[in-house]
């Protein structure tokens, strides 16, 4: 995709669709539980709050950028963590409009960036198509969690193309992540979409093949629901290994969810 302008939109659409969800709560709901480990409904929305602003310096300053992403090095399992942490001990209010400066800042300097242009990220460069992208995933799968949290069932959206997209581009990511050699051969990936029409990704004669709605595997590769409590399928060997595994994120394995009722 390399006109970033259909996923900026969607983008805007989905962290817009979560604000309406926080953006009444009670002091005492922000600082709730959600399902991530000692993270609050707070520490969401802070976490996506300092996503943000590493995307917008990586687009407006690389130096400024890599002088970060040399921190992250030398606290791999502790920089994110710090970020949400920061965050979050802000009052609400606060937090809140943070989070909408800095989205908004983003969407404007993305929709301003040269054609072609490419920016460094924690792993490869991105497109201004692709960091939109990213934050879409993220934005979305934080939401899962915030909604989780909160008991509200969220309607599914043909946004979750972007999700599933980077969770089908992921596959070989997965893998190598845990240590192992991605499969040669490429898969066939069906997904009924919200509403009802077929996203299709790989060859169509694949012997390796996955179907499944597309929530499902959204929720799947985000890591926010168990493989157990999903209708996502697999045919052949290596396509089943890859629904054990699979994820959408960067950064190491993640310990997923555990499955309903464990």
């Amino acid at each position: 995709m390399s006109d970033p302008t259909v996923v900026l939109d969607d983008l805007r659409s989905e962290s817009d669709q979560l604000d309406e969800l926080v953006r009444e709560l009670s002091a005492e709901e922000w600082a709730g539980p959600t399902p991530a480990e000692r993270w609050s409904i707070a520490h969401q929305i802070a976490h996506l709050a300092w996503t943000d602003s590493a995307a917008l310096l990586a687009v407006t300053d690389a130096d400024a950028f890599a002088a970060q992403v040399e921190k992250a090095l030398a606290a791999p399992d502790s920089f994110v963590d710090e970020g949400a942490e920061e965050g979050a001990a802000l009052p609400p209010a606060q937090l809140l409009a943070r989070w909408r400066d800095g989205r908004e800042q983003l969407q404007q300097a993305l929709r301003a960036a040269p054609a072609g242009a490419r920016f460094p990220w924690y792993g490869p460069p991105m497109s201004a198509a692709s960091m939109a992208t990213g934050r879409l995933m993220e934005t979305w799968a934080h939401g899962q969690d915030i909604a989780d949290a909160l008991g509200v069932v969220r309607e599914p959206t043909t946004r979750l193309r972007h999700v599933a997209y980077i969770g089908v581009r992921a596959r070989d990511y997965a893998f190598g992540v845990r240590g192992l050699t991605p499969p040669a051969e490429p898969f066939r990936v069906e997904l009924t979409a919200p509403d009802g029409t077929l996203w299709a990704y790989g060859p169509e004669g694949a012997a390796q093949r996955v179907t499944g709605p597309a929530l499902d595997f959204c929720l799947l590769v985000t890591q926010r629901a168990h493989r157990a409590d999903l209708a996502v399928r697999a045919e052949g060997a290596d396509a089943d290994r890859w629904l054990d595994i699979a994820q959408a994120f960067a950064g190491p394995a993640g310990p997923g969810r555990t499955p309903r009722g464990a």
